[in-house]
């Protein structure tokens, strides 16, 4: 029996932003529901697919429209760990209600600020006269898509291969950037792109202007996949792929499955005519819930790590308590052991460095394996934070002795089975009072907000290719000058950088070289955002004299005593993160606030040296500032005091260099 599309139906629903700029409206065309977003007049997406395939149907054809609802959302919120410690809301909602072919409901819920559209779909229970109710559901396939225009270029990393890579582990968000690239229909593994993914829609001619849209998702927890976006077919247009079946091993299905009534994560599109709403978005938290209460107050900060540089070598009682004695000096407070503890010290002098380290004043990460059974990883500790019931005698272990954080390695998928260990370790961490960081894995979405205990997750192409690869060296300024605007942009990044070793290697000498400045490390301590900051530093920064030398350009020289002092001061949370200029992969330009004292920030990929004339409100006329820039002749550090003029502020970096602005 063939069932007649709906009828065609010209604009079911409009919803704008309260400031009028932007503007979703959503249409059945076909039978097919679709959606348009436009900012001040431009085509920011064509007509793209709405709807989903699930196992009691199809509700992306034959659709019908039903009816529509509309709201105000305004309210405030604390973050504590990302750009802003409070956050203001203030959104129009616009809930569509349709059906499909068997009359079974669903909605499109959208909430529009002024430069950001979520939307998600929500499903009630449904009934049949021959199954009658049905309380879960699973979803087959999203037809869900975002259709630019033709003139649009791309920043986007694509999703590699499953179980490849180290020891089988991949995908774990660890490509590399293309920058300003046509829209192609094959990616340059044939599997599409990871989130987040950024846009620039150009002019369409003399009339027109630019826009740029950054695409991603949040809200996604147990009962969800993570998602990415497909290769580009037709002419723009990118859709929701689930995860690939090798993923994991080949464990777990790719297809989520959840309790009804319940809702899909949040689709989030940024919008604008400047890079600012990009950066500053914070659509990633805005509709998300905490999910359970904090079991005490998690306390953020600075840390050492000496498998960075010093590598598996360093995983032994003395070296390691050099870092602790390091994190002692610069008044950081942690230090983190990284895999093969379990080996190389045992639990039994594990303890006693435990113990040891805090009558220092100094708090201990441990490393883990996420698993054992779905890679070959071999390093240890592993199959212990997979299994509920070893996972709870380890953090038992671990709660007992004070240690306040682990970092869990190598997931390698975004399965729901996945989503669900993620959640799973930090419920149980927070009952134990420990934090987590995640390496090896998938992007947060929302979970700054959603897990009061989580500090930050590397899911990006970060500080140990420095030490592995000189091509990685010789890039790091321009990977720096891109993160700001699309990876940091939208969750905690544990990058692990802010190297002061001119050669990366034990001893500082040997191995890959630096190319950037001190002053290019020490601006991306403000330029990445995560709450506890593991930075590069090695005990030969400091020196005899422990504080830091002043010829950081001989090979084995200490830092510039200017720069482990600035590392000692720098915050690691913010209260208000404003951007100010830059380009994706060419420079940028961040300015953060913790409390009333500003920090300016900078770097420069383009290059050759840059001069920047900046409009910094935040240094009013007359008031004193600190900037730390490049010695031009010799790219050392200098280190003077500024007044504000109350005009434009000009900065000059070096090739590769950078400049910090700090205000009294």
């Amino acid at each position: 029996m063939l069932i007649a599309c709906a009828p065609a139906i010209a604009q079911v629903a409009s919803v704008s932003s309260p400031d009028g700029k932007l503007k979703v409206n959503v249409d059945v065309k076909d039978g097919k529901p679709v959606y348009e977003v436009l900012y001040d007049g431009k085509q920011m997406l064509d007509n793209s697919p709405l709807g989903f395939i699930a196992d009691n149907g199809d509700y992306s054809q034959n659709i019908s429209f039903v009816g529509k609802g509309e709201a105000h959302f305004e309210f405030n919120y604390d973050l504590r760990v990302s750009k802003f410690s409070n956050v203001h809301v203030n959104a129009n909602q616009l809930k569509v209600q349709m059906k499909n072919a068997k009359g079974n409901l669903f909605d499109i819920d959208f909430r529009v600020s002024n430069n950001d559209v979520a939307f998600r779909y929500s499903i009630p229970n449904h009934a049949s006269k021959a199954n009658g109710k049905k309380f879960s559901i699973r979803i087959l396939k999203e037809a869900t898509g975002f259709d630019f225009p033709s003139q649009t270029t791309t920043f986007l990393t694509p999703q590699s291969h499953a179980m490849v890579g180290w020891k089988g582990t991949k995908p774990s968000y660890e490509e590399e950037y293309k920058y300003d690239e046509p829209m192609t229909t094959k990616s340059q593994f044939g599997h599409g792109y990871t989130f987040p993914a950024l846009y620039h829609v150009k002019a369409a001619d003399k009339n027109d202007k630019d826009g740029w849209v950054l695409i991603s998702e949040t809200g996604v927890d147990s009962h969800y996949c993570a998602s990415r976006l497909s290769d580009m077919t037709g002419d723009g247009l990118y859709t929701i792929e689930f995860p690939m079946p090798e993923e994991n091993g080949g464990n777990g299905t790719v297809e989520p499955a959840f309790a009804l009534p319940g809702s899909t994560p949040w689709r989030t599109i940024t919008v604008g005519n400047n890079l600012k709403p990009i950066v500053e978005t914070t659509i990633p938290w805005d509709y998300v819930e905490q999910k359970y209460e904090a079991s005490k107050n998690y306390k953020y900060g600075k840390g050492t790590w000496s498998w960075i540089v010093w590598q598996d070598n360093s995983i032994n009682v003395k070296d390691l308590t050099e870092y602790a004695k390091l994190s002692k000096a610069m008044g950081f407070q942690y230090v983190l052991v990284d895999n093969w503890w379990d080996t190389n010290i045992g639990t039994e002098k594990m303890e006693k460095f435990i113990k040891d380290t805090q009558k220092e004043g100094v708090d201990v990460f441990l490393w883990y394996s996420s698993s054992g059974y779905w890679n070959d990883i071999e390093q240890g500790p592993i199959n212990r934070m997979d299994n509920a019931i070893e996972r709870k005698k380890w953090m038992k272990w671990m709660q007992a002795l004070g240690v306040k954080g682990i970092k869990v390695d190598f997931f390698g998928g975004d399965k729901q089975e996945t989503m669900r260990l993620y959640e799973e370790i930090l419920s149980d961490a927070n009952e134990y009072g420990i934090m987590v960081i995640f390496h090896g894995c998938t992007i947060p979405r929302g979970w700054e907000r959603m897990y009061p205990n989580y500090v930050g997750s590397e899911a990006v192409l970060a500080s140990e290719n420095i030490f592995f690869s000189q091509g990685a060296a010789d890039k790091e300024a321009k990977d720096a000058a891109t993160h700001p605007f699309i990876r940091n942009a939208i969750g905690c990044m544990e990058f692990g950088g802010c190297f002061l070793n001119r050669h990366i290697n034990k001893g500082n000498k040997g191995g890959n070289t630096r190319k950037t400045t001190d002053v290019h490390e020490l601006a991306t301590c403000v330029l990445f955002q995560n709450p506890i900051q593991n930075f590069a530093i090695t005990p030969e920064n400091l020196g005899d004299n422990g504080q830091g030398g002043i010829d950081y350009n001989a090979e084995g020289a200490p830092a510039p005593k200017v720069s482990m002092d600035f590392l000692r001061d720098v915050p690691t949370t913010w209260d208000e993160t404003r951007f100010i200029d830059g380009y994706p992969g060419k420079y940028v330009v961040l300015a953060r606030r913790s409390g009333d004292k500003w920090y300016i920030a900078g770097n420069n990929a383009t290059g050759a040296p840059l001069t920047l004339k900046l409009d910094l409100p935040m240094l009013s006329k007359g008031a004193e500032a600190q900037l730390y820039s490049d010695n031009m002749k010799n790219r050392e550090p200098e280190l003077k005091t500024i007044k504000g003029t109350g005009k434009a502020v000009n900065v000059t970096m070096a090739d590769q260099g950078g400049f910090i602005i700090i205000t009294k």
